[in-house]
């Protein structure tokens, strides 16, 4: 693959991951226009790695697999691209291709519509979360997404603040933002998500981004890329 985009002038490789994990921390770090996805990794596959992306942040995708033909069927049904190894040099030209007229689309402002496809399959209409099991000091507990005020990013988890407490759970924001009900909670930063209730009081920035006061006095920043999020808000509140 290396090789083949040597040739490819206005292509550059940014990073290289070694598994599902990194991947996703790579796609945070690097905010790449275009990502080639291998099926099977360890830690989270490709699939997984797709749902715990917030959908606007996701990249034009080239899926990679050596055998997986049930992928394949799925990748066939929503008429995304694939390259099935071996592949040469011709084939993976043609997928560059599809690349780039994605990335080109979204440009103008339109969302490639067959990662829209697969992205409603990776992550279908279900009932908001309303109870978190958490793991913590031997035992086991639930945790009430009423009661939590806002979640932060950690490393390979996530930080849930409820009522003074932080509690950790072995999640990643794109997922659990997908799992919880978006009428109740806004995703405010790549790492930040706070249950709308919690918000106490927004204040601009000369920068375009806001700070987010929140009722338990925490200060958070809403940045530019998830101002759409907040319009939304507003829409629906008007």
């Amino acid at each position: 693959m290396k090789r083949f985009l040597r040739d490819e002038t206005d292509v550059e490789l940014v990073g290289e991951a070694v598994d599902g994990r990194d991947t996703l921390a790579a796609l945070e770090a690097l905010a790449p226009d275009l990502l080639f996805l291998d099926v099977q990794m360890p830690e989270l596959n490709g699939f997984e790695v797709l749902e715990s992306l917030d959908r606007k942040e996701t990249p034009a995708v080239i899926f990679v697999t050596a055998y997986d033909k049930y992928a394949l069927q799925a990748f066939d049904f929503h008429a995304l691209d694939y390259l099935l190894k071996p592949y040469n040099r011709e084939r993976f030209s043609k997928s560059l291709e599809q690349a780039r007229r994605q990335i080109n689309g979204r440009k103008h402002g339109k969302l490639d519509e067959r990662l829209e496809h697969l992205l409603r399959y990776l992550q279908p209409e279900q009932k908001a979360l309303e109870r978190i099991m958490i793991k913590s000091g031997g035992r086991v507990f639930f945790l009430r997404t009423e009661e939590i005020d806002w979640i932060e990013a950690h490393g390979n988890y996530l930080r849930l603040h409820a009522g003074g407490e932080a509690h950790l759970l072995r999640e990643t924001m794109g997922r659990l933002a997908a799992k919880l009900d978006r009428d109740k909670f806004l995703r405010i930063h790549r790492s930040a998500l706070v249950r709308i209730e919690s918000i106490k009081e927004l204040q601009p920035l000369f920068s375009g981004d806001y700070t987010v006061l929140l009722r338990d006095g925490t200060e958070l920043t809403l940045s530019r890329s998830h101002r759409d999020n907040l319009l939304e808000l507003f829409d629906k509140s008007s």
